[in-house]
């Protein structure tokens, strides 16, 4: 078997193989012979039919028989005795087979890149540090009273707080818009969840009025043929709902699972679960500057075929997350910018874990599957769950990977510290507005 390399554009690799013509004569002449015994022709006996009657009966269908299984293996052993490493399938051309001369294909593919890592000492890494105080604990139980705040329909002129049952119709040049219309509609003043100035026109308003207001949409609404449009909204009030806010009391308490009622001990658990929370945030935001500093000093090409089906994975993800609809597809271009970054992290996260020596450590994978449980109401039936099923234990395996990855890599690093706070951690968005 002769084999030839050629090097294509980036990763592109094309193999040319040639098989001895003799091979392929040999292993046909081997089956016909073995099918000698087996058909049954017209004319002559079982087992005695001539290797010549039987050539001319199958000999086209066993040569590209045996054709198609000497290229596939003959393809293996070349891609063995080159080391080539292929990322995606080949892409296999035949030549025309002439009698007595050599089987001759290509296959064309791309190869997985050789890596060589940048020091990791040179890479500067920053890491953000934050503590809940008794203040963040105090601001997450009015937010939990807020959550449970109830509604009662008063005989009076609206102020801001009070929650709006209103029917509206919007238009736009005197033409509806999907969207702009609605009945029994719920709106708590000052809650911020209708469109910038809608709701400051319903403070003053009691129940059965029926007006009429302007409101321009903003620049950066996500309807297009809204951005920017002056709305006309003929409105009706239905009702107008006082808030009645719970007591921090033992019932309040008992509503979160407070056995005892203890108000300490529902900001005791509050606190624990802030904390928890903060902790994951801080270590998101460390590893996403881990990676993103690993994949800047560390660039690589990356396979085509590679990206294609990660913009596929994407996709899949968004379909069963319902964030697209069942059916429903989206140009690729929309993913590849972070397929390929995904895929580069992967290929060179890869190369500092075969590196590093590092393996995953059974420790932290049980302890990360416990953090995981303490979010759900029973954590030993998740831990059970985790368990028993391989697929999913070996989904934490790859978390706890990719952390030991940043640990690594922040052994070797310099790390600069920044404070920060629990609201600006958990809301990175609204502490920069």
């Amino acid at each position: 078997m002769q084999v030839s390399v050629e090097s294509g554009e980036g990763l592109e690799r094309k193999l040319t193989v040639q098989v001895p013509a003799e091979k392929i004569d040999k292993e046909v002449e081997s089956r016909l012979n073995s099918m000698r015994s087996r058909v049954k022709i017209d004319g002559f006996r079982p087992g005695k039919v001539p290797l010549k009657v039987v050539k001319q009966q199958y000999g086209a269908s066993v040569l590209q028989e045996v054709v198609g299984e000497v290229m596939q293996n003959s393809l293996r052993d070349a891609v063995i005795q080159e080391s080539l490493n292929l990322a995606g399938d080949p892409t296999v051309e035949p030549k025309p087979i002439e009698a007595g001369q050599p089987l001759e294909f290509t296959a064309t593919f791309e190869v997985y890149p050789e890596i060589t890592l940048a020091d990791c000492a040179s890479l500067n890494v920053e890491r953000a540090t934050a503590e809940v105080t008794d203040e963040d604990v105090a601001k997450m139980i009015d937010t939990l009273l807020k959550q449970r705040t109830t509604y009662t329909v008063v005989d009076r002129a609206s102020q801001e707080g009070d929650q709006m049952i209103i029917n509206f119709n919007g238009s736009v040049d005197g033409e509806a818009f999907d969207g702009g219309q609605a009945d029994s509609v719920p709106v708590v003043i000052g809650s911020n969840s209708m469109i910038p100035g809608f709701e400051e026109q319903l403070v003053g308003k009691s129940a059965n009025d029926e007006f009429k207001f302007d409101v321009t949409f903003p620049d950066d609404y996500h309807a297009e043929n809204l951005k920017g449009k002056l709305a006309t909204f003929d409105t009706k009030v239905i009702s107008v709902g006082e808030p009645v806010v719970p007591e921090v009391d033992d019932e309040f308490a008992k509503s979160f699972g407070v056995e005892d009622g203890s108000i300490d001990t529902l900001r005791s658990d509050i606190r624990q679960n802030m904390e928890r929370e903060l902790n994951n945030k801080l270590q998101e935001s460390l590893k996403k500057d881990v990676m993103d500093k690993l994949l800047e000093a560390n660039e690589v090409l990356v396979p085509t075929a590679l990206i294609e089906h990660e913009c596929e994975n994407l996709q899949k993800q968004m379909s069963e997350t319902g964030q697209l609809q069942a059916g429903m597809s989206l140009p690729k271009e929309l993913f590849e910018g972070e397929a390929k970054r995904r895929v580069g992290l992967g290929l060179v996260m890869s190369e500092v874990i075969k590196s590093a020596g590092l393996k995953p450590d059974a420790e932290r994978v049980e302890a990360k599957i416990k953090d995981i449980a303490q979010t759900y109401e029973d954590p030993q039936e998740v831990i059970n769950h985790y368990s028993n099923n391989p697929q999913l234990k070996q989904g934490i395996e790859g978390l706890v990977m990719e952390e030991m990855v940043v640990d690594w890599i922040v052994e070797q690093a310099t790390v600069s510290e920044s404070t920060t706070s629990f609201h600006e951690m958990m809301n990175p968005e609204k502490a920069s507005a």
